[in-house]
């Protein structure tokens, strides 16, 4: 009980692994909390689980992908030495900045909560987690909306001194009624709100649809088809393939070289400044091998 007690003071916190063990007495598996937030069974997950500090170690390198260490402690807030000892398992990151290293490598730290609570009932986040269920429900409902969106982070609509109705429909070859459609829903789920004749952001979020498979999987065949269309009416663009045989050693290779490349635009996504242009990257990859 004094553990505890320090614990809720905030003069002490457990270790990660020991907060994964707090959570099986609680009735949850730390694997079940992986996969769930995973959406899938990652390969490390068999060599170690998070109720050691090993699988700690393996998580926040999964995690980590291919971030340097440097940028990852800016994130945090933490020293690069104090982080790379998390990495190699030599120290452990207490539960808060275990927290810390899930929100800055993977952005989702909400949806790492939802797997052991809800977050809804949870003051310090109740608001945003409610925020970005409505943002996520919108995105798979009425994809073009995150479209508007991205169309509204544009240094030139910023700059226009009202809205243009047709402006935002204009840039992203949509029509002006997907637009006022688009705008009405966003202003519904509160991501946006009309100020001085213009509508602005209320704040730019990165929302993760992984988190519904079957949704995800259809989320990602409307932007297929959103490019297959631009493509066929000869849209300005880098459209390629390759079809080629490959060893099954090489395919695993050539699947985390695409995980990289992907993780790396989204890095130069995440940093660049000013916003002037609104693009789309569709990426796919298929073993076309039929057992």
């Amino acid at each position: 009980s004094n553990v505890a007690y320090a614990w809720e003071a905030g003069r002490a916190w457990p270790t990660a692994s020991r907060f994964f063990q707090i959570l099986e007495r609680l009735g949850h598996t730390a694997t079940g909390i992986v996969e769930r937030f995973y959406g899938q069974t990652p390969e490390w997950l068999g060599r170690a689980r998070p109720t050691q500090t090993e699988g700690v170690a393996l998580l926040l390198q999964d995690l980590r992908a291919d971030r340097a260490i440097s940028a990852v402690a800016h994130a945090t807030g933490r020293s690069r030495f104090r982080v790379a000892r998390w990495l190699t398992g030599a120290t452990e990151p207490k539960l808060p900045d275990l927290l810390r290293m899930v929100e800055a490598t993977s952005l989702r730290l909400l949806d790492f909560l939802a797997t052991f609570l809800d977050p809804g009932q949870l003051p310090s986040v109740a608001s945003a987690w409610h925020r970005l269920v409505a943002a996520r429900s919108l995105a798979y409902d009425a994809p073009w909306s995150h479209g508007v969106l991205r169309a509204m982070e544009l240094e030139e609509f910023g700059a226009l001194d009202a809205h243009l109705p047709g402006w935002i429909a204009q840039r992203l070859g949509i029509t002006l009624q997907q637009e006022e459609e688009c705008i009405q829903l966003l202003a519904a789920a509160g991501q946006i709100h009309r100020r001085a004749g213009r509508w602005t952001l209320r704040e730019t979020t990165t929302i993760d649809t992984r988190a519904d498979p079957e949704r995800a999987r259809q989320l990602k065949a409307f932007w297929m088809r959103v490019a297959l269309e631009r493509m066929v009416s000869g849209a300005d663009g880098l459209f390629s393939y390759n079809l080629f045989s490959v060893s099954t050693a090489d395919l695993d290779k050539i699947r985390q070289l695409h995980r990289s490349y992907f993780r790396e635009l989204r890095a130069i996504v995440s940093a660049s400044k000013p916003c002037e242009r609104v693009a789309l990257a569709c990426i796919g990859l298929l073993d076309l091998h039929s057992e």
